[in-house]
């Protein structure tokens, strides 16, 4: 699987999909899942210290003076058979390095998980680093709620997905054939929001101790 998670709004619950998800791919009997993580907040949701070392950024900023095998040098172990690429400091640029980046990633014999967070486009339709992983994997996964103000900018946005992960709250007017109509894709996964989701984030436990109900949810977007 080469997935990318992104959203077109904050709070979408990003990151908890895309990192719920690669511990999921995790526990299959395949060579193994990495996780990306763009949006820079992987570590905390997996229970991880801060990382200090080298990461993507720095990665992009090297240009084609790094070493073959510069970017496994940066993988962090997360458990048995998931690694993590943590984002590092600084801008994730140049766009031409990022393609490089992306093809690299498509040729993985792992499953690949990308946590795109927000990605944005200038008007000329040329994105950012999140833009372009977003658009270069196989599954590419929109995280929404039913959020009338998310689904006015997904229609302005130049990229529609391959599916959509809908978080679901109560309250909401929009359901899931309002949000696949708007956008024009279907929904893959309905995930819940539970109080059991939060505390587990909250804890750093996504890594370890998976809420059911997510992994029920997730297990239909594989």
């Amino acid at each position: 699987m080469f997935a990318s998670c992104w959203s077109v709004k904050g709070g979408s619950g990003t990151t908890v999909v895309a990192a719920s998800l690669a511990v999921l791919l995790a526990r299959a009997p395949e060579p193994g899942v990495l996780l990306v993580d763009l949006a820079g907040d992987a570590p905390a949701a997996l229970g991880l210290p801060e990382p200090t070392g080298l990461g993507l950024a720095d990665w992009l900023a090297a240009g084609s003076d790094v070493p073959a095998d510069g970017l496994g040098r940066l993988e962090v172990a997360v458990a048995d058979r998931l690694a993590l690429l943590t984002r590092g400091r600084g801008p994730l640029e140049p766009v031409e390095r990022v393609e490089v980046l992306a093809g690299i990633l498509s040729g993985e014999d792992r499953s690949v998980v990308i946590d795109c967070g927000i990605p944005t486009w200038t008007p000329s339709g040329v994105g950012d680093a999140a833009a372009v992983l977003a658009a270069s994997a196989v599954d590419s996964l929109l995280v929404t709620r039913g959020c009338y103000l998310a689904l006015r900018r997904l229609v302005a946005a130049p990229l529609r997905p391959s599916g959509i992960v809908l978080v679901s709250e109560p309250g909401r007017a929009l359901g899931r054939r309002d949000v696949e109509d708007v956008v024009g894709s279907p929904v893959v996964a309905e995930v819940a929001v539970e109080a059991g989701v939060a505390r587990a984030v909250d804890a750093g436990l996504l890594g370890s101790r998976l809420p059911r109900g997510l992994e029920r949810a997730l297990g239909r977007a594989r």
